[in-house]
This record gives C-alpha cells, structure tokens and sequence, in this order.
C-alpha cells in the first residue's frame, strides 16, 4: 500500500468514527453545541463569548439535516480531517517523504485534543483547519510569492478570526517571522502581503462594526473570563501549569513512539540518529520549529507576564505541526525498528478514546448515577414549557429567557425555535429587540427546587415566585436523579425593560 494511501484511509476511517459513534450514541448534544445552536439561531455578525463562524456553521448545519443537532459532531471531524490534509501537504512542502507524511497524520491524531473532545464542536476545534491551512499557505508563499496564495491567506486568517480572536496569535507568529529572517522579509517588497492584509480586512469590517456597536462585547466577556494571579507564585505556576498540560496532551504521541521504538530502538537510538537523520534544508527546520514553538513561548510569556491563568483547551490549534516535528526529528520511522508496534499503539489509543465517547453516551450514567448533559432531557423540557406557554398566552412561545444551559435547550427544541434572551440582558443578547419581547411576552425558565429564578432576573423582578415546576427523567435508563425545570411567565406588557450596560 502506498502512503498516500493508507494517510487516507486513516485518516478518513478516524473522522469517520469520532462522527458516527456521537451522532448514533448521544442521547442530545453537549453545551458548545447547544449554545452554538442557540446563538446561530438568530445569525448575527458576534455573540457574547465569540465571533459568530462556530454558530452560523452550526445553523447551517441544522438546515442541511432537517433540523437535526447532529452536524456539530461531523463540523468537528470535518476539522480534524481538513487539518490532517494540510498537515500532509506541509509535511510535502518541506520535503519529508510521504511515509513520514503518513506518520506526521498518525502521531497527531493521538494528541489530545484530536480526540476525546471532539464531539463538541467549538471554535477550538474550528481552529484546527484554520491554523493548518494558515501556515500551509504561508509556506506556500515564501516559496512562490504568488498573490493568489497571499489573498487566500488573509481570507482564511479573516475566517480564523470570525472563529476565535486566538487566531491573533497565529498572525503575529507569521508577522514576526517575516520581520525576524532577511529571506523572508523581502516578500514584503512585493505586494502580496499588503493585498493579502487587506482582504482579510475588508472581510473583518463587518464583524468590526459589530464590535464597535455592542461597545466590544466579546472583549468584555474575554475580560470578565481572565484569571489573574493572586499572588507571585500565580506569575510562576499559570504558565508552568499550562505548560505541563500540554505535554500531558502529548502522552500519546510519546506511547506510539516508546511503541516504535522498543528496548532496542532506545538503545541504539543516539548512535542510529547520528547516522540517519535526515538531512534537510535549514530554512525549512527553521519554519517548522518556529511555528511549533513560538505560538507557545508567547502564552506562556503572556501568563508570566500578567499572571493570567490560560484555558488549557486553547492549545488546541497550537500544536497541530507536533507529529510533523516528532517524525522530522525523531527521523522516523527510519530509526524505528517496531514500525507496525507503533501504528499498532496508535490504533489502540484511538480505540480507548473512541470507547470512552460511546461510553459517556451509553454505561455512564449507570456507574455515576448523576445529571449529565448529553443525557438531558432537553426536548421533552422545551416541548412542554412550548405547551404551557402557549396554554396560558394563547400564542406560541418567542422569548425564553435563563441561564444558558435552561434557555438555551428551549430554543434549539421548543416548536418556532424562541429566540434566547440571556439571562434577560441586551447586552449579553444584542440581537433582542426590547419592543418585540414587550409585544409577545417572555418566559422565565431555571433549574433546580429554588422557588426564585437567578439573581440577575430578581434585579428586574424583585418579586418574581415560580409559577410552576415539572420533573423530567432523563435520557437513560439508569438510575440518574429527576431534573425539576421551573417558570414564570411575563405577559405582553409586563416585561421589564433591561437596561444596555
């Protein structure tokens, strides 16, 4: 069998899995995808958390399926497989042979974050494409300056930041890198760069002008989601913690290279090198540890610097060249003496993973015995405050309003899709139109057996009591204890009108 061949059909053959088992097993989605549903429901150009791609790729989605929720699962293999072509063609570009283009794909797909998390789709998953593609792209063009591949780079890094401002990061490594190598720096004697720049801008201006009117809303919520240190040893331990994270990601990759390698592969492994290594052109290992390592050094220099604590789920997109750089410098599977041993642990890993995701959805719930979210009941929920809604008003229900998890289960299943009103603030839901919710009316929904809905909605109504409450079952057959979802209906009229902070 070729490399090519077999790259695609592991490749193909892992996407396809990480996309069937969820879409067969979960009894519902997890919260990623249930608010990117929620929020692609009303298709602005941003949301509270992130700019819009995740939610409109979402709703796109549920159009394509006839108003399924299962697209999230194939949008995040979908990723991963687009990310592990361009991880091929890189591989190609810097002039690795194509079973080492076969390996780089393997060696990455055990990492971490290439696996169990992908059935939540999220613009870290989302970035996977973007980044790989991105540096594809920017190889490309230090190799031929053509402009067509400069106008495509600054359109997919105006994508990437429709996905996630993280993608700043990435821009900035190639900004830098050009400004740092002189052989690099004369493409900006061309003019490529600049109308590469200026495309991604002119598909920026959109999304710029939303942030001007919602007065940086994503940036506010970015702000209010740092963890700043308490203390001098928040400076030392926050990047030290993310940094050990992430080689915790990359224990995979170490197990199918130990598998590789054997006893004896790790014994001769110095002297093998000497002799083997492959030989390659200077610029091209400078490009490939440059974008392996810098995007890290930056967070964690960033984290010492302000003391703020960094979701580890971020380094998603920043090690996506990590079995590119472990086949380039490792000189596998050259120095392997257990080739078939290391793809053998590979496959084993991935069927751990792959059992854990069908596990989540079916044994579970009988060995926790506790609320999970894919097992939330979210369309008997919905169906019912639907019902209710419109038993009482007389009308079908437009507005619900909770916590995101509460409100946003009632807008992706409730018949008409009531557009979500966030914790009945316009500021975290710029999309309301405060007249329209006073015109239809507004239902209140939260979990729990308190008698009184959240904080934020006692600011508006001090006096607000439940109206009623239903307990539900959950998705399964185990034993996992009853949710009770309460509410309280706002007639026409009655709804208080929610300042804009």
């Amino acid at each position: 069998m070729t490399a090519s061949r077999a790259a695609l059909l592991y490749a193909a053959g892992l996407t396809l899995l990480y996309a069937l088992i969820p879409s067969l097993t979960f009894p519902g989605p997890p919260l990623d995808v249930v608010e990117g549903f929620a929020w692609g429901r009303e298709m602005q150009l941003g949301y509270t958390k992130h700019p819009p791609m995740q939610a409109w790729l979402l709703e796109a989605t549920r159009h394509l399926t006839g108003g399924t929720y299962v697209g999230g699962y194939w949008l995040s293999a979908l990723s991963a497989a687009i990310g592990y072509l361009f991880i091929w063609k890189i591989c190609r570009h810097l002039g690795l042979s194509a079973w080492q283009g076969f390996w780089s794909i393997v060696l990455t797909s055990v990492t971490f974050y290439f696996t169990l998390p992908m059935p939540e789709f999220n613009p870290n998953i989302l970035q996977i494409p973007v980044w790989t593609g991105m540096i594809l792209l920017f190889l490309r063009v230090l190799e031929t300056r053509r402009l067509a591949d400069w106008l495509l780079l600054g359109a997919l890094a105006a994508f990437g930041l429709y996905t996630k401002y993280f993608v700043f990061l990435l821009i900035g490594t190639i900004g830098l890198y050009v400004l740092v190598f002189r052989d690099a720096r004369r493409v900006l004697a061309t003019p490529g760069p600049w109308l590469g720049a200026l495309t991604g801008l002119v598909f920026l201006v959109p999304h710029i002008l939303w942030l001007l009117d919602t007065d940086f809303l994503t940036l506010q919520y970015a702000a209010s989601r740092s963890k700043p240190a308490a203390s001098i040893v928040g400076h030392l331990w926050n990047p030290l913690n993310f940094l050990l994270a992430q080689v915790g990601n990359h224990a995979g990759i170490f197990l199918v290279m130990i598998a590789g390698f054997g006893w004896l592969g790790l014994k001769t492994f110095r002297s093998g090198w000497n002799r083997s290594f492959l030989r390659a052109s200077a610029h091209e290992d400078r490009f490939l540890l440059w974008f392996a390592f810098v995007p890290l050094l930056v967070v964690l220099l960033a984290s010492a610097v302000t003391g703020n604590e960094f979701e580890h789920m971020w380094g998603t997109p920043m090690f996506v060249l990590s079995g590119v750089v472990a086949v380039r410098f490792a000189a596998l599977p050259v120095l392997w003496p257990y080739p078939r041993r290391a793809l053998a642990a590979a496959i084993a890993i991935q069927v751990i993973f792959l059992s854990v995701i069908f596990g989540q959805a079916v044994l579970e719930p009988y060995w926790k015995q506790k609320q999970t979210r894919i097992h939330y009941p979210a369309r008997a929920v919905a169906e019912e405050m639907a019902r209710i809604w419109k038993e009482d008003q007389n009308s079908e229900l437009a507005y619900v309003a909770g916590d995101m998890w509460s409100a946003a289960n009632v807008t992706l299943h409730a018949p008409g899709r009531p557009s979500m009103f966030y914790l009945h603030s316009r500021t975290l839901s710029p999309w309301i139109d405060i007249g329209d919710v006073q015109d239809k009316g507004l239902m209140i929904v939260w979990r729990g057996d308190r008698d009184r809905p959240l904080r934020e909605f006692l600011e508006l109504y001090p006096d607000a009591v439940r109206q009623g409450s239903r307990t539900f079952d959950y998705l399964s057959d185990a034993e996992i204890p009853q949710v009770t979802v309460n509410w309280l209906i706002i007639p026409p009229g009655k709804v208080a009108e929610a300042p804009v902070n």
